[in-house]
């Protein structure tokens, strides 16, 4: 069973860049088909799925964020990062590190990481 383990500050400066790094245990992140993503949910809010990173290094965002997300991969450590561009308080959340095979459902979650973006 992969496990996923999400790692970063808490605290995050307006305009500031957010960096948060996943850590992946039994199982590569290279692994054929296997996709690895970032969800965050907002409080009160539902979860928004943020971008992933295929086992091929192919990496997709949402629409919605795409213009200041950047996601990459550390083979060599089995990880993966997310890093959130010119941050506001609308980016207060909870944020998960997932994993998902291709055409299946989300699968392992890591516990989640609270950031909150505050001056």
């Amino acid at each position: 069973q992969v496990q996923l383990q999400e790692s970063g500050p808490g605290l995050v400066k307006p305009s500031q860049t957010l960096s948060l790094t996943c850590t992946v245990s039994g199982g590569s992140i290279t692994t054929n088909n296997y996709y690895w993503s970032w969800i965050r949910q907002p409080p009160g809010k539902g979860l928004e799925w943020i971008g992933m990173i295929g086992y091929s290094g192919s990496t997709y965002y949402s629409p919605s964020l795409k213009s200041h997300t950047s996601i990459s991969r550390d083979t060599s450590k089995n990880q993966f990062t997310l890093q959130l561009n010119s941050v506001t308080p609308e980016d207060t959340a909870v944020y998960y590190c997932v994993s998902q095979v291709a055409g299946g459902d989300f699968g392992s979650w890591g516990q989640g990481t609270q950031v909150i973006v505050s001056s």
